[in-house]
């Protein structure tokens, strides 16, 4: 390849059938991956896809073979992917245990939550031992961007492979750092002033081989200077908080019977009857959905110093925009604000209160699916093709009962969420113009909702980044997307992903102590490998949502009304200093920072009312004294991690440009002797000085600030 230089390809698909695909055929730095599906006896099989991280959860066809088992071949870059097969127009639950009680695909390498009660598979790739490579992709932010005002460049080597790597300019070489390391690669980092730069990199192997990247006779590569994907320099500092607003605060009662009026239960005979509580009333089978609590814009108005007390910057607010449930996922006007969470005047207010405080608010946006009580649905259930809004959703018979889910397409097969065509000219047009009145009225940014599910969502969204960028250039896009998936965060798409790969995937297993110290210092590595370190720098950062179960629960807390055991309130502890020591913007869930208990099993009773005469006091100071040391200390909010070194239960990664913080976190119940960096380092929280060999704490993690000599 000329200049030395691999596609960045996620994929490459091609042939389906066993066999049909070699390595020789795969693009550089990919390699064959094949997936198949083997019916059980008996079972009728029509068709079967392949959903995963590496094609956006697109459809790719298996191939029927001969055998009777359906196979496709693909060629894939080194990493961990998720995925699930599409059988017959349907979704397994579990691909752990949905064919006859065991794996779907027996080649998995194991499962990680979908976030709908059921489980992916994971697939883990990786290149064949032994192979040279070197890789740095200008155009991919992970390996050049601007983060914190410097250019930063990388090159991406395999383990142990590089003995040292230099970059050579026209005003001398600089050497690079091993920023990270993971069981498939290594990661190399230099980070320089921002200006013009004409560069290559030169190097020597760890058998004594020099190298050169691009070659001798090819051009050096070129940086002009601008920086095509800016951070946004709000965000630096921010501690995030998300609110889900029927159950957070009740400050105006006289709205509560408003829930009622609005309830999907008025547009579709389908929808339960919706049931009217009072705040500490017990979880029904309706309280994901259709169980109102009374919450509202009033009452967030009314703990907005509570918020600032504890560090909070940024709000993230679940819909507050007129819908047929409890959590507004399902919108029945995108203009109007619920009624029972107040009034348009109120939420100017809120936004006002809130900036006044140096709080910012972003709204969430649902583009995929409407409730079936949105204006432009109901005129389609009584005009049938006549309506003008026919084409807006994917109508198979008419005409219907609202809800029933075999008469047009839903979400996942939901009656209650039609789905709405944004391949459509005037679906987009509007959802655009939505987006744009909301930033208008004031909000920070968004959240999106599935966007992965859109029709052709790429090109929706590059085409919405361009019209908000255009008009409000400091707007914060998130987009949901729970896996590792950098292809979204390249410069045409979002600023940042709602960071569950980082957080369910990384942090809170360790926390959990079923990653080690290695193999957590190893994920964290893959991770922050794969974005670049301006979107890590501006990355949403969660462990919890309104869509997972609390985190003391998760870390053997207990269920609602259950009295936490020590240990879980130590690891809760861990892991929001691991969460906080994170480059980006760490997001609390409601209440997490008091340490509420509620399992997602139990009809989402993580969602559960705030109760306010409740809480653990010693966890709350916890949570405020992390968000202190991120205002005091600028290598806590820098872009840059670099991972140390890890042994046992003890993992350790350093935070900072010049790695002046060094975070130690043991998940081992017992204490851990574990080797510092050189040098002295004194304990944030203590005060103490440790230096050399040290033990650390059980079930503790250290935040520490290198000494000067």
């Amino acid at each position: 390849m000329s200049r030395g230089l691999v596609p960045a390809l996620a994929l490459g698909l091609a042939v389906g059938g066993l066999g049909l695909l070699t390595a020789a055929q795969c693009p550089p730095f990919t390699t064959p991956v094949t997936f198949t599906y083997i019916p059980l006896p008996g079972e009728a099989v029509t068709s079967v896809s392949l959903r995963g991280s590496f094609n956006n959860w697109g459809e790719w066809p298996l191939e029927e073979q001969p055998d009777g088992s359906w196979t496709l071949t693909v060629c894939l870059e080194p990493g961990t992917y998720q995925y699930k097969f599409f059988i017959n127009g349907q979704w397994p639950q579990d691909m752990a245990t949905a064919r006859a009680g065991g794996p779907v695909d027996p080649e998995a390498d194991g499962y990680v939550d979908d976030g709908f009660g059921g489980q992916n598979a994971v697939r883990i790739v990786r290149l064949a031992a032994g192979e040279f490579y070197l890789r740095h992709q200008p155009e991919d932010p992970a390996f050049r961007s601007v983060a914190d005002g410097r250019l930063v460049l990388r090159v991406q080597v395999p383990p142990g492979a590089v003995e040292e790597l230099r970059l050579v300019t026209p005003k001398g070489e600089f050497p690079l750092e091993r920023q990270l390391a993971w069981a498939d690669g290594e990661m190399w980092r230099v980070a320089l002033p921002l200006e013009p730069l004409s560069y290559r990199f030169s190097g020597t192997r760890s058998d004594g081989e020099p190298f050169a990247l691009p070659g001798p006779e090819a051009p050096p590569f070129q940086f002009s200077g601008e920086d095509p994907f800016p951070q946004l320099d709000w965000l630096r500092g921010a501690v995030g908080y998300q609110i889900f607003p029927d159950r957070f605060y009740n400050a105006d009662p006289e709205n509560d019977r408003l829930a009622l009026e609005s309830d999907a239960h008025n547009f579709s005979p389908l929808s339960p009857a919706p049931l009217l509580s009072g705040w500490s009333d017990p979880v029904t089978e309706l309280h994901c959905c259709h169980q109102y609590f009374g919450g509202d814009l009033a009452g967030i108005r009314e703990r907005l110093d509570y918020l600032q007390e504890l560090g909070v910057s940024l709000l993230y607010l679940n819909p507050v925009f007129d819908s047929g449930s409890a959590h507004g996922y399902d919108t029945h006007d995108y203009l109007r604000v619920a009624p029972r969470l107040g009034t348009e005047t109120e939420l100017r207010q809120l936004l006002a209160d809130a900036r006044a405080r140096g709080i910012r608010i972003i709204f969430d946006f649902v583009p995929n699916h409407t409730g079936v009580g949105f204006w432009a649905f109901r005129d389609v259930v009584e005009r049938g093709p006549e309506s003008p809004y026919w084409d807006w959703y994917f109508i198979r018979r008419w005409p219907f009962t609202p809800g029933d889910a075999a008469a047009y397409q839903g979400w996942w097969g939901l009656g209650s969420l039609p789905k709405l065509n944004t391949g459509h000219p005037e679906v987009k047009h509007y959802l655009f113009e939505v987006v744009l009145h909301w930033l208008e009225f004031g909000f920070a940014g968004l959240r999106v909702d599935v966007p992965t599910e859109l029709i052709d969502a790429a090109r929706f969204f590059a085409e919405l980044r361009s019209l908000v960028k255009a008009r409000f250039p400091e707007a914060y896009l998130v987009g949901e997307i729970w896996q590792l998936s950098p292809q979204w965060v390249r410069g045409d798409g979002f600023d940042s992903l709602m960071n569950y790969a980082l957080g369910r995937g990384v942090l809170l297993r360790f926390a959990q102590g079923e990653l080690s110290g290695e193999e957590a210092l190893g994920e964290l590595g893959r991770y922050y490998a794969a974005y670049g370190e301006n979107v890590v720098g501006m990355g949403f950062n969660v462990v919890s949502t309104h869509d997972t179960s609390r985190l003391l629960s998760d870390l053997g807390g207990g269920g609602l009304g259950a009295v936490p055991p020590p240990e879980a309130l130590s690891r809760l502890k861990l892991l929001a200093t691991l969460l906080f020591t994170q480059p980006g913007v760490p997001v609390i869930f409601q209440g997490e920072e008091r340490g509420l208990l509620g399992d997602k099993e139990n009809h989402d009773a993580q969602r559960y009312p705030i109760q306010w005469d409740q809480g653990n006091e010693e966890v709350r100071q916890h949570f405020q004294r992390l968000a202190r040391w991120r205002s005091e200390l600028a290598a806590l909010t820098s872009s840059h991690l670099a991972t140390w070194s890890a042994q046992g239960g003890v993992l350790a990664y350093f935070r900072g440009q010049g790695r002046e913080v060094l975070v130690v976190a043991n998940n081992s119940p017992r204490p851990e002797v574990f080797s510092l960096p050189p040098g002295r380092w004194r304990v944030l929280e203590s005060g103490a000085t440790l230096s050399g060999s040290t033990v650390v704490p059980p079930l503790y993690a250290w935040v520490l600030l290198q000494e000067s000599d």
